[in-house]
């Protein structure tokens, strides 16, 4: 499987120093988290959005990583093709990965979550996310961590985000946890975090 994707560049005559990876929900596409980039105002940054491999059962443009409808039928062969894209990025882009930050939101950010904490990446995002894998000590060093979760959030309850934080400081993840009285949405309280954060590990 190889990965569609909307690359946001930096305004002209800015040179891309980072790049920021972001991955769409359940049911969304590449479209959906490619209004941010204005939002976040990162300078030097180049953002590229993937988009999922896999159609959505019930949503006719949407995307799923994996078939969360179906006992998440999919999901290796998506974390594989997500992984095999991130270590190839280099070649294509000249920026390494320590200079790349990987997040997403819902199953996106369970995606960045998982493969994100397997590479020498600067940082992983994980917005209104999950884990949907066992952290284990041995792949230390991790990048440091960034969760934010609605306590109202229907889709995907604060629990998940709450297991999240404990299962990956037990095994030696810096996280940087934030919680906010919202949805399953993106707010613009969490925008500002998510820039600080980012420009914090790319300087």
């Amino acid at each position: 499987m190889n990965l569609d994707t909307i690359i946001h560049n930096p305004p002209t005559g800015q040179e891309i120093k980072y790049i920021f990876v972001l991955l769409h929900g359940w049911g969304a596409n590449y479209h959906d988290l490619s209004s941010l980039p204005p939002l976040l105002d990162l300078p030097h940054c180049q953002y590229i959005f993937p988009n999922a491999p896999y159609p959505h059962p019930h949503v006719s443009e949407g995307r799923a990583w994996y078939a969360l409808e179906n006992n998440n039928e999919g999901i290796k062969e998506s974390v594989d093709t997500f992984y095999r894209w991130l270590i190839t990025l280099e070649d294509k882009t000249n920026i390494p990965l320590s200079k790349t930050i990987v997040g997403g939101f819902s199953q996106g950010g369970a995606m960045s979550l998982d493969v994100g904490l397997q590479l020498p990446v600067a940082g992983v995002c994980s917005l209104s996310g999950y884990l949907h894998f066992e952290p284990r000590a041995d792949r230390n060093p991790f990048p440091p961590t960034l969760i934010c979760h609605g306590t109202n959030d229907p889709v995907v309850p604060i629990k998940g985000a709450r297991d999240a934080r404990q299962k990956l400081e037990a095994v030696g993840v810096e996280v940087e946890y934030k919680e906010y009285s919202m949805a399953h949405e993106i707010i613009p309280l969490e925008i500002n975090v998510i820039r600080d954060f980012v420009l914090r590990q790319v300087q």
